[in-house]
């Protein structure tokens, strides 16, 4: 996902395109806040909904946690988390020497 500023969408114009045609949404903000999102048409957006495709979106970018992308997708955490699962989309993003750390953590005796 990216972000445009306002001012530049005239230059910028063939980039939001671009992340469209990727499937991507983008953000485009004014003097720091948030204007609008581009919403690529894709199937997925048909299936689940803009609120649940965005909600998505913004978390695998990392822009929102799993508990607010919930309420943004209108599903209480437990019912995103699920619908997550079911997409095939990790819900758990550990750095692998973390999570080394965390399984060596229970080996001990």
């Amino acid at each position: 996902m990216q972000i445009f500023l306002i001012r530049e969408m005239q230059e910028r114009i063939g980039d939001l395109s671009r992340e469209a045609e990727a499937g991507r949404f983008a953000l485009v903000t004014r003097d720091g806040h948030l204007l609008f999102v581009g919403v690529p048409f894709t199937e997925e957006l048909l299936q689940i909904g803009v609120h649940t495709a965005l909600a998505v979106s913004l978390l695998k970018s990392g822009e929102f946690t799993p508990a607010s992308a919930a309420k943004l997708a209108q599903m209480s955490l437990p019912q995103f988390l699920a619908h997550l699962s079911a997409q095939g989309i990790a819900v758990v993003d550990y750095d692998p020497d973390e999570l080394a750390q965390e399984l060596a953590a229970f080996n001990v005796a």
